[in-house]
C-alpha cells in the first residue's frame, strides 16, 4: 500500500483541517481558497455551459434552413430529380429529401434596392429539410403557388425594402434579354405573399424564396440546381452524404453543413477553449491560495512535525499528511464548485429572465441580438474535464509546501520550543 494512504497520515491530514488552530487566520485563508477553488469551477461550468447553449441555438437556426447537405450533378441541372430523390431516401440516416433553385439576383421597390439570394422551393417538399414553414410570422407558407409568382421575404429583407404582405417588389435576374430597344435585364414583378424570420442576418436579410416553378421559368433552366438532404444525426451528415453519393449512378457533387460553415465554427470551437484557459485561471490562483495556508500550517506546526520525526513518522509521511490536508481543501472547493455550477447551468435560463424583471432590464436586447435569451447546453463532458483539471491543480499546489513540511530537522524545529 502506497505510504500515502496509511491510516495513520490519513488521520493526521484530516485532523489537521478540522482542528482549531491557534492562528484563526489560517482558518480564513483555508475557507477562501476551498470558495476560490468552488467559484472557478462554479463559473467555468456555467460559461461553458452557456456557450454550448449559443452554440447548439446557431446551429440549429443554421442548419434549419442550409441543410445538412446538398446534392448537385456536375455540369447540369438535375432534370429528372424525383428519381434521384426517391432512390437517396431509401439510404440509412436520411430522413429528408427536396430539390432547390439556387440564383443571384436585385429586388427593387420604389427607391429601394437590395441584393439577395433568390431559392427556388416546393412548398410540399420544403419542410422535410428546413423549418421554415413554422418561421413565418407574416402571411403563409402555402402562397406559393406556382404560376402566381409570389414571393416570401426575410424580415430584414422586408424592412430594408419596406415592403409587407401584398406590397409588389420587381426581380431582376442576371440573364438579359435581347429586344428591338437593345439588350434589357431580364424582370418579373412578384407579390409578396409572407415574411419569415429564422433568427440568423444570413438569411433574414438576403434569402427571398419563391416556388421553383416560377424560379425555373424567369431564369430559363429545366431543373432545380439540386437536392437538400436531411440526416438524423448532425454530426454523421458528411460521412453519410458521402457514402450516399459514392453510390448513386453518375457524377454528383456533396457539401455538407461543416464545409458551408466551417470558420464559422471553427471559431465557435476555439472561442470556448480559449474561455477554458482563461476561466481556469480562477481555479490556478485559488490553488495558490493553498499553498499560502499550507505554508502557514507547516511554519505554525514546526513543533509538531519536530514530534512526529522523532517517535518515527519518516518525511514520506510527513509528506503525505500536508498532501492529504491541502488535497481535502481542494476536492471540498471543486465538489461545491460541481454541484454548484450544476444547478446554476440547469436553472439560468429562469434565473437570468428573474434578475430582468427584477431590475427591469434587458441583458440582451432583441433589437440588438438575435438570440435575445440566455440557453444553457450542459455537457457532463464538460464537468468532468473541469472536475479533473481542478483536482490536479490542488495537488500541484500541495507539493511544495509538503516538501518543505517533510525536509523539517527535529532539532531545529524544537531548538526554541
Amino acid at each position: 500500500m502506497p505510504l500515502m494512504f496509511k491510516p495513520v497520515e490519513v488521520f493526521i491530514g484530516l485532523r489537521y483541517v478540522r482542528a482549531k488552530r491557534r492562528n484563526h487566520f489560517i482558518s480564513f485563508i483555508s475557507l477562501t481558497s476551498m470558495l476560490g477553488v468552488g467559484l472557478g469551477v462554479m463559473a467555468l461550468i456555467t460559461v461553458l455551459s452557456v456557450m454550448n447553449g449559443f452554440e447548439k441555438e446557431l446551429t440549429e437556426r443554421i442548419l434549419g434552413m442550409a441543410s445538412h447537405a446538398t446534392v448537385v450533378e456536375r455540369g447540369k441541372s438535375l432534370s429528372d430529380w424525383q428519381t434521384l430523390a426517391a432512390e437517396i431516401e431509401h439510404y440509412p440516416g436520411i430522413t429528408g429529401v427536396a430539390p432547390y433553385f439556387h440564383a443571384e439576383g436585385m429586388l427593387t421597390h420604389a427607391k429601394n434596392v437590395n441584393g439577395t439570394i433568390v431559392r427556388g422551393i416546393l412548398p410540399e417538399e420544403e419542410p422535410k429539410v428546413s423549418v421554415i414553414a413554422d418561421r413565418m410570422i407574416m402571411g403563409k407558407f402555402s402562397n406559393l403557388v406556382a404560376g402566381k409568382f409570389n414571393i416570401l421575404l426575410g424580415k430584414e429583407l422586408a424592412r430594408t425594402l419596406g415592403v409587407t404582405v401584398g406590397d409588389k417588389v420587381t426581380l431582376v435576374a442576371p440573364q438579359t434579354n435581347i429586344t428591338p430597344a437593345g439588350i434589357l435585364p431580364r424582370l418579373k414583378r412578384f407579390t409578396v405573399a409572407g415574411i419569415f424570420e429564422i433568427g440568423m442576418h444570413e438569411f433574414d436579410s438576403a434569402l427571398a424564396l419563391i416556388h421553383m416553378d416560377d424560379a425555373m421559368r424567369l431564369f430559363r433552366k429545366d431543373g432545380p440546381t439540386g437536392l437538400r438532404l436531411k440526416t438524423d444525426n448532425i454530426l454523421t451528415a458528411p460521412v453519410v452524404s458521402r457514402n450516399v453519393v459514392a453510390q448513386l449512378p453518375g457524377y454528383f457533387w456533396v457539401t455538407d453543413w461543416t464545409q458551408r460553415h466551417a470558420n464559422f465554427f471553427r471559431a465557435l470551437k476555439m472561442e470556448k477553449t480559449v474561455m477554458f484557459f482563461i476561466l481556469t485561471l480562477i481555479v490556478a490562483v485559488a490553488a495558490f491560495n493553498i499553498i499560502s495556508t499550507l505554508i502557514m500550517t507547516v511554519t505554525d506546526k514546526q513543533a509538531d512535525i519536530a514530534v512526529l520525526r522523532t517517535i518515527g513518522i519518516s518525511p514520506k509521511s510527513i509528506l503525505a499528511i500536508f498532501m492529504i490536508q491541502g488535497t481535502l481543501i481542494g476536492v471540498v472547493g471543486i465538489l461545491f464548485g460541481i454541484v454548484s455550477g450544476i444547478w446554476l447551468a440547469s436553472n439560468v435560463e429562469t434565473i437570468i429572465p428573474a434578475i430582468e424583471n427584477m431590475l427591469q432590464i434587458k441583458f440582451l436586447s432583441p433589437d440588438v441580438y438575435y438570440i435575445s435569451d440566455l440557453p444553457s447546453d450542459m455537457h457532463w463532458s464538460d464537468v468532468i474535464t473541469i472536475g479533473i483539471v481542478s483536482f490536479i491543480f490542488c495537488i500541484l499546489a500541495t507539493i511544495y509546501p509538503a516538501l518543505k513540511a517533510a525536509h523539517t530537522q527535529p532539532a531545529e524545529a524544537l531548538r526554541y520550543e
